[in-house]
C-alpha cells in the first residue's frame, strides 16, 4: 500500500454539534475512541462519520467484528442512508478452520489463532481498500481475543502504528462488554469520547456525551445532551454564554399599557429579563404575552415556548380576552412551540431557543413556565445553571426574557420551586388578596435593575377587554399577606364590570 497523502483540515463527524464542541472535528492521521453501552449510538456515529468522509469524496470503510453486513445496512436504512459510492462493508468472520474442533491444534490455545488471523485480515481489507476513512466494530471482540491487559495493549498499538503509516483517521468503537474498567485504549487513543444513555423514573430515555480527553486540542468539556432521531444523532454543545459577548445598546420596550409602564418605570428594556412570580390564575401568562403583542405592534418578532398548557386551551382562552395568537403565528411575527418537559432535554430546549433567535432575529421571548422547565432537570441546582447560561445569553443578543413561575398557595406565605430572583433584572408580583366580599389581584415591582419603578401597589383585572390596572392601593396595608386592612378615606378600587 502506498502512502497516502494527508488530507487538508479535520476530519468532520457529520454532527454539527459534535463537531463544535471538537473544535472542528478529528485530527487527520490520528485514532480515536468512541466508546459507550450498547444502544447509546456508537454505530449511529460511525456511520455518520463514514457518511461525511464519503461526501467529501474520501474512500471510506467499515470493519465490523459484531453486526453482520445486513444488520449494519439495515440499521442505515432506517436513517434513510445507504451505504454505497465510497464507503465499503468488510465484515469479519472467524476462519471455518477455527471454527472446527477437528483442526484446531492442541498445542496453541485457539484464541492466539483467532487474534492473529483476525489482525491480517483487518490489515488485508485496509491493504485492498486504501480508505482514509476506517471504523472498527468493535473492540469488544479483539479484548477478548487478547485474553489479557498486555496482549490488548500490544494489540491496539500494532493497529494504531500501522494505520498512522498511512494517515488514516481510524475510528475505534467500544461496548464496554467485556471490561469496564481497562483503560488500555484510553491511553492508546488521540482522542476519548463517551456516549451515555439514562433511564429517568417518567419520560424518554435521555442522551448525553462527553469528551474525555483530546491531545493537543482545546474542545468544550463537560456533558452535552444528545438525541437520536431519524436522520442520526443530534448534539446539544452546552451553552456558555460567556462566549457571545456584544454591545448593545439597550432601549425601553413599551407594554402597550399606559398603568403598567407606570409601574415598571417607564417599560422594559432590551436585553433584560423579567421574572413574573404569583399563584395559578393570577395571570402570569397573560401579562408576559402583552409584551408579546406590543412587540409584534412595533413589527418586531418573538418566541413564545409553553410547557404547561396545551396550545389549543391558549389560544381559545387568549381570543376570548382579544388577543389573536394564531393570527400572529399566521403573519409570521411569532413563533409558538409546544414543549413536552418529559421527552425535552434541557441542552435540547436551549438549543432551540438559540436557533429561534438567531436565525429569525427574535427580540421578546417567553418561557411560560420554569415550573414545566423544572420537570425536565434531574436537579434545581442545575436548572439554575441552565437558566443563568441561557439569560446571559439572551441579554448578549439584545432580546428581552419573560419567564413565569408558579408559587404554592393562593394567599399569605407562599413558595415558589425554586428560587430564581436573583438571576431575573425584573421581578413582577401578582397576588390574591381580600377586600370588601371579593377576591381581587394586585401587581408590584420587587426589583428592576434598568432602572427606577414604582414601589406602589396596584389592582389590576382580567376582563374581556383584556387587563385593566387601575392607580396605587395607597388606601390598603398588607395586600401582599393577602388580607388588607382599609386604612384611606375613600374606596381605591377597580369598579366591577357590569353584568
Amino acid at each position: 500500500m502506498n502512502l497516502v497523502e494527508p488530507l487538508a483540515g479535520k476530519a468532520k463527524t457529520g454532527i454539527w454539534g459534535l463537531d463544535n464542541i471538537l473544535s472542528g472535528g478529528f485530527s487527520r492521521g490520528h485514532l480515536f475512541l468512541v466508546e459507550g453501552a450498547p444502544g447509546t449510538g456508537k454505530t449511529t456515529v460511525a456511520l455518520q462519520f463514514l457518511l461525511e468522509g464519503a461526501r467529501a469524496g474520501e474512500k471510506c470503510l467499515y470493519i465490523t467484528l459484531s453486526e453482520t453486513e445486513r444488520e449494519l445496512r439495515e440499521g442505515a436504512a432506517s436513517h434513510g442512508w445507504m451505504l454505497e459510492n465510497g464507503i465499503e462493508v468488510f465484515e469479519l468472520l472467524p476462519p471455518e478452520s477455527l471454527l472446527d474442533s477437528e483442526q484446531q491444534q492442541s498445542l496453541l490455545y485457539s484464541s492466539d489463532l483467532e487474534l492473529g488471523e483476525t489482525t491480517k485480515q483487518i490489515f488485508e481489507a485496509v491493504e485492498r481498500a486504501h480508505p482514509s476513512r476506517v471504523v472498527l466494530d468493535s473492540l469488544s471482540e479483539i479484548r477478548l481475543l487478547a485474553q489479557n491487559s498486555l496482549r490488548y495493549r500490544r494489540q491496539i498499538l500494532a493497529i494504531k502504528h500501522y494505520f498512522a503509516k498511512f494517515n488514516t483517521t481510524v475510528m475505534l468503537l467500544d461496548d464496554l462488554t467485556a471490561d469496564v474498567a481497562d483503560k488500555t485504549v484510553h491511553s492508546v487513543a488521540h482522542a476519548v469520547i463517551r456516549l451515555e444513555e439514562l433511564a429517568p423514573a417518567y419520560g424518554a430515555e435521555r442522551r448525553r456525551i462527553r469528551v474525555i480527553k483530546y491531545r493537543g486540542v482545546k474542545f468544550r468539556g463537560g456533558y452535552h445532551d444528545a438525541t437520536i432521531t431519524t436522520g442520526g444523532l443530534n448534539v446539544f454543545p452546552r451553552l456558555v454564554a460567556s462566549e457571545y459577548r456584544a454591545s448593545l445598546k439597550r432601549v425601553p420596550m413599551s407594554s402597550g399599557i399606559n398603568e403598567l409602564d407606570q409601574l415598571l418605570g417607564g417599560g422594559i428594556e432590551s436585553g433584560s429579563s423579567t421574572l413574573i412570580l404569583g399563584p395559578a390564575g393570577t395571570g402570569k401568562s397573560l401579562v408576559a404575552i402583552i409584551f408579546v403583542v406590543a412587540a409584534v405592534a412595533r413589527g418586531e418578532k418573538a418566541a413564545l415556548f409553553v410547557f404547561d398548557e396545551e396550545l389549543g386551551l391558549l389560544f381559545s382562552r387568549m381570543r376570548g380576552i382579544g388577543i389573536d395568537l394564531e393570527a400572529m403565528q399566521a403573519g409570521g411575527r411569532l413563533a409558538i412551540e409546544q414543549v413536552d418537559a418529559a421527552e425535552l432535554s434541557p441542552g435540547e430546549f436551549a438549543h432551540r431557543v438559540r436557533k429561534r433567535v438567531d436565525d429569525d432575529e427574535i427580540k421578546t421571548v417567553v418561557i411560560d413556565s420554569l415550573n414545566g422547565y423544572q420537570a425536565a432537570m434531574p436537579e434545581e441546582n442545575s436548572l439554575i445553571l441552565h437558566v443563568h447560561e441561557l439569560l446571559q445569553y439572551l441579554n448578549r443578543r439584545g432580546a428581552a426574557t419573560f419567564m413565569t413561575v408558579a408559587q404554592h398557595g393562593l394567599v399569605g406565605d407562599m413558595k415558589a420551586p425554586v428560587d430564581v430572583t436573583y438571576l431575573a433584572d425584573t421581578v413582577v408580583l401578582l397576588r390574591y388578596f381580600e377586600a370588601l366580599g371579593s377576591v381581587k389581584r394586585a401587581m408590584s415591582i420587587i426589583k428592576k435593575r434598568t432602572g427606577n419603578h414604582e414601589s406602589t401597589i396596584r389592582e389590576y383585572r382580567i376582563g374581556k377587554n383584556g387587563l385593566t390596572i387601575g392607580g396605587p392601593l395607597d388606601g390598603f396595608q398588607g395586600i401582599l399577606r393577602g388580607v388588607p386592612v382599609y386604612m384611606g378615606e375613600k374606596k381605591p378600587l377597580l369598579e366591577e364590570p357590569p353584568l
